[in-house]
This record gives C-alpha cells, structure tokens and sequence, in this order.
C-alpha cells in the first residue's frame, strides 16, 4: 500500500501541484495550530465547540482548513482553550530602500 507521505512527495514534481500545495501552506500551518490549541487544552471537538457556542462540525471545519475563520471565531477558540490569540506579519524578503 502507498502511503500518503510518498504519494505527496511524488506529486510535488509536478509544479501544478506544488504551487497548489504552496499557496495552501497558510492555511495548512492555521488548522495545525487550531488542532494543536485544542489538544493541548485536552478537549475534544465537541467539548471545544460547547465552549465556543458552536458545532463540532464548525471545529471540523477549522481543523480542516476547508474553512477561513474570522479573528473573532479564533478569539473565541482562544478563550476557549486558556490560550492567547497572537497575529502578526512577517516579512519574505528585505524591503526594498526607499
């Protein structure tokens, strides 16, 4: 049986798929992190959604990264696990001089 890590490296030769993959990065690194805050708390999606007034299928969502949540869904989601909400923007390269 192929696993899916070997299948992945196979496909990101093909530049379509790796720019795909590329441009999904952000919101792959967003769903780690909202899986993570949540295992950490050592909730359950469907204890996490009764502290955060929602579903279990919104939280899926979230971990899915098939959903962009609002600062106020990850306030909430923060709240929820005793954690900090942090956002902040990181440069790719230098500036150019002005």
């Amino acid at each position: 049986m192929t696993k899916v890590n070997d299948l992945h490296q196979k496909w990101m030769k093909n530049k379509k798929y790796k720019k795909a993959h590329e441009e999904l990065a952000p919101e792959f690194a967003l769903a780690r992190t909202v899986i993570s805050a949540r295992v950490i708390a050592g909730l359950t999606q469907e204890q996490l959604a009764q502290r955060m007034a929602t579903t279990q299928s919104v939280i899926a969502r979230l971990e899915s990264g098939r959903t962009r949540p609002s600062t106020q869904t990850l306030e909430r989601l923060a709240t929820a696990t005793g954690t900090r909400l942090k956002i902040s923007f990181e440069a790719e390269a230098l500036p150019r001089p002005l």
